[in-house]
C-alpha cells in the first residue's frame, strides 16, 4: 500500500521527496481550480516549484479549449505559464492527425471549437462543431441520403460536445465503417461531478456512444493512454524514474503516472476521495492497483509549508 501523507513527514523526508524530481506534471480542473474558481495556494505552489528549477507542465484532458485560451485561464489565476508548458488533447489530436492523416482528407469532429481550432492551426480541413439537430418527423434509418456524408472525410475526432446528438452520432458511425478512416479520441472522462446530485456526463460517454454504433475502438489520445506519455517524455526528454504525476482522478492523472513510470501525487479537492483511494488500494485488482498514488495532500496548497521552510 502507498498513499504515503507528505503533510505527516518529517522536515527531512519532504526535502528528499522535493530532491526526487526534476519534471512536474499537474493536472487542471479540480487540481489547480474548480471550473473558474482557484483552489487555495495553488498558484504559489506552482510557481514555487517552477522558481526551484523544476520543469513544469500542465496536462488538461480538457478538448474544449486550445492552448491559447488555456494560457489565458492560467495566467488570469495566477500561475506563471508558458505556452509551451501546456499539454492539451486539443492541441495532441492535432499533432496526431498532421502524423497520420492524409493532407487531402479532412477530419468530421464531435466535439467542440477548441479542436477545431488546434486542427485549423495544423492546417487540418474539418467540420462538425456544433449543433445538428434531428429535425421531427425524419427518420435517418430510412432517410440517410440526407446524412450529406462527405466522401473526403478521412478521420473522425471525438471530444467533449455539449451539442451530441443523433444525427452526428449516425454520420460518426457511417464514417467509421471505412476502415481506412482513423478513429480518435480526445479522452475517456467519463463525468464531473459539480456537486450533491449534479453530475455532468464527459467525453467518455460521447465516445463510448460512437465506438459502440461503429464497432470500433478508438485511439485515446489524453490520460491515462500511454501515448500522451510517450510524447512527453520524447519530446521533452523527460527522465521517468525523476517526474512527478499530480492529479485528482485516479483512473487517469494516477494511471498515467503508473504507465509511465513517474511518480504520483493525488490531491482531494476534485473526483477521488480518500475513501476511494483506500479501497483500491486494498483491492487485488490490477487495475484498481495503478489508481493508488505514491503520495497524497488534502490540497495542492499544503505543499506550500515545506516548499518554503
Amino acid at each position: 500500500m502507498k498513499l504515503i501523507n507528505l503533510s505527516e513527514l518529517s522536515g527531512d523526508k519532504q526535502k528528499d521527496f522535493l530532491n526526487s524530481f526534476d519534471t512536474v506534471l499537474t493536472d487542471c480542473d479540480g487540481v489547480l481550480w474548480l471550473e473558474n474558481e482557484l483552489i487555495s495556494g495553488a498558484d504559489q505552489v506552482m510557481n514555487s516549484l517552477k522558481s526551484l528549477g523544476k520543469k513544469i507542465f500542465y496536462v488538461t484532458n480538457n478538448s474544449t479549449k486550445t492552448r491559447e485560451q488555456l494560457i489565458v485561464k492560467l495566467k488570469h489565476l495566477g500561475f506563471n505559464a508558458e505556452p509551451n508548458e501546456i499539454i492539451g488533447t486539443a492541441y495532441l489530436a492535432a499533432q496526431y492527425l498532421k502524423k497520420h492523416l492524409d493532407p487531402k482528407k479532412k477530419a468530421y469532429i464531435v466535439g467542440s471549437s477548441g479542436i477545431a481550432d488546434e486542427l485549423n492551426l495544423a492546417g487540418i480541413e474539418n467540420f462538425g462543431v456544433g449543433p445538428d439537430v434531428m429535425i421531427p418527423g425524419r427518420d435517418l434509418k430510412t432517410d440517410h441520403e440526407k446524412l450529406n456524408l462527405d466522401p473526403h472525410v478521412g478521420a473522425v475526432v471525438v471530444g467533449f460536445d455539449s451539442h451530441i446528438s443523433f444525427p452526428k452520432l449516425m454520420k460518426a458511425a457511417c464514417y467509421l465503417t471505412n476502415p481506412n478512416t482513423l478513429f480518435v479520441a480526445t479522452n475517456t472522462d467519463e463525468s464531473f461531478p459539480m456537486g450533491p446530485h449534479v453530475t455532468v456526463p464527459g467525453t467518455g460517454s460521447m465516445v463510448a456512444a460512437v465506438k459502440t454504433g461503429a464497432q470500433r475502438e478508438p485511439v485515446v489520445i489524453g490520460k491515462p493512454s500511454k501515448l500522451i506519455g510517450s510524447y512527453l517524455i520524447e519530446k521533452y526528454n523527460l527522465n521517468p524514474e525523476r517526474t512527478l504525476m499530480i492529479g485528482d482522478r485516479g483512473n487517469t492523472d494516477i494511471r498515467l503516472g503508473y504507465n509511465n513510470g513517474f511518480q504520483t501525487l493525488l490531491v482531494l479537492t476534485g473526483d477521488t476521495t480518500m475513501e476511494k483511494a483506500i479501497a483500491w488500494s486494498k483491492s487485488e485488482d490490477e487495475e484498481y492497483k495503478s489508481r493508488v498514488a505514491d503520495y497524497y495532500l488534502s490540497s495542492l496548497g499544503d505543499m506550500l509549508p515545506f516548499l518554503s521552510s
